[in-house]
């Protein structure tokens, strides 16, 4: 029996931007997680659910920024469950925001509140695709959506994205806590962790680099550096994604 692999996308993304990566990989079951629907913190019960794989069965997991994270909880948690580990230009256990902004607390209602008035007043509708353009132009280096304009308009036009996409940020915080509390001796499974140095990424590159180093040696994994491509992996190289997988 081959193993299942799940991947969980990084914020603000869909589950059909990673259709390439789908179709680099003919010979693998891989289940793309929808954060639309599916949050990539939620429980791993809930995500293998979504994912239609069974209990019991142990997977391979991709994580892409946010989703990465996720992939280091549901791995350091459950360690039996997880067999390998690709992380994607990984958010770091050290991203662990503002705790004032938590959810839950007061500023964290503030920030809810003006998001679901913007909501309201259509400002997603107007501004959500031309945000989504943005986010592709200066995360990958080709600069190609891979998103139907359509979908992009659907989903990021939605009153309530904006809303979302902050609940997936302020999860992240409290997932890099926890990674970070669990991951000292970890040892964890046999990993790889892709790292974006081109476009955009270049800025920073230095110690983005230096932390995930850190983090792959926490993991006893290996680090590729793609200099080709910037944060959006899966836009500039989908290729190295499936290499990683089958590597």
């Amino acid at each position: 029996m081959t193993t299942p692999w799940i991947l969980l996308p990084g914020m603000a993304e869909t589950a059909e931007e990673f259709a390439r990566v789908r179709e680099l990989l003919p010979e693998i079951e891989l289940h793309v997680i929808d954060p639309w629907q599916t949050p990539v913190n939620a429980d791993p019960a809930v995500l293998r659910a979504a994912a239609g794989v069974p209990a019991g069965v142990a997977v391979g997991l991709i994580g892409h920024s946010i989703g990465g994270l996720a992939a280091l909880r549901w791995m350091l948690t459950r360690p039996d469950e997880v067999v390998r580990l690709v992380l994607v230009d990984s958010t770091l256990p050290s991203e662990t925001g503002q705790r004032w902004l938590y959810p839950g607390t007061a500023g964290d209602r503030v920030i809810r509140a003006a998001l679901g008035f913007l909501g309201l007043v259509g400002l997603p509708k107007l501004l959500g695709p031309t945000v989504r353009r943005q986010i592709v132009k200066l995360g990958s280096v080709a600069g190609q959506d891979p998103l139907p304009k359509a979908t992009g308009r659907r989903l990021y036009g939605d009153s309530r994205s904006w809303q979302r996409f902050w609940t997936e940020l302020t999860a992240s915080w409290l997932a890099a806590v926890a990674v970070g509390k669990l991951l000292p001796g970890s040892g964890g499974v046999p990993a790889v962790l892709l790292v974006a140095t081109g476009g955009t990424s270049k800025r920073g590159a230095d110690d983005w680099l230096a932390g995930q180093r850190e983090l792959a040696a926490a993991l006893s994994g290996r680090v590729e550096v793609l200099t080709d491509s910037a944060h959006l992996v899966h836009v500039d190289r989908p290729d190295a994604i499936a290499a990683a997988v089958r590597s």
